[in-house]
């Protein structure tokens, strides 16, 4: 990612729930100047009726094929889809206790505001505390996601990785990369 080497315009990052991936998602769309999908959008229906998943690998196959896109995520039934076409996976490889301090927080501020999140879908106290929480599925994927995250670091199969472990350590790269764009993402 040199003046010799364009920056790569296909992104996928990668994390546990609460691990931030959105909010660089978000940064890197204003200061790079490229597309960013939110994966719930294409995953979630309005009520938190699960997309079928050949809809789902669908729907990320037809973003994959897009000039330049950043997700903001992949589940683990189509993950194979944007590794496939990814130039670059960003592994956020935070500690539990700071992920899942950052998703309390979050899902607090989401259930008080009654903020919608993707395709008219709110967090509800309910959803919370039922079998399908999201804070179970940060217990439920943690181990998972971050020995992939690192496997790939060690031996990538495919596109480069960068993995954080930290946010200081994240912040730094990300201000590497200069000042807003003034390009409009694109699709």
């Amino acid at each position: 990612m040199t003046a010799s080497r364009p920056f790569p315009q296909r992104i996928l990052i990668y994390g546990v729930y609460g691990a931030g991936k959105s909010t660089l998602a978000l940064e890197l769309s204003r200061r790079l100047g490229l597309p960013w999908q939110p994966v719930d959008e294409l995953t979630w229906e309005p009520g938190w009726k699960e997309v079928p998943v050949p809809l789902q690998r669908d729907r990320i196959a037809a973003v994959c094929r897009r000039k330049s896109w950043i997700l903001d995520g992949a589940y683990k039934d189509w993950l194979d889809v944007p590794l496939a076409s990814a130039d670059l996976v960003i592994g956020l490889d935070f500690s539990r206790g700071l992920t899942l301090r950052r998703l309390l927080r979050r899902t607090a501020r989401l259930i008080s505001t009654g903020e919608v999140i993707c395709n008219g879908n709110r967090e509800t106290l309910g959803s919370v505390l039922s079998a399908e929480s999201i804070i179970l599925w940060h217990f439920a994927s943690f181990g998972r996601k971050r020995r992939r995250m690192r496997r790939w670091a060690v031996d990538s199969p495919g596109p480069q990785v960068l993995l954080f472990r930290t946010p200081a350590e994240l912040d730094r790269w990300v201000e590497e990369l200069g000042p807003v764009s003034s390009a409009r993402p694109r699709p």
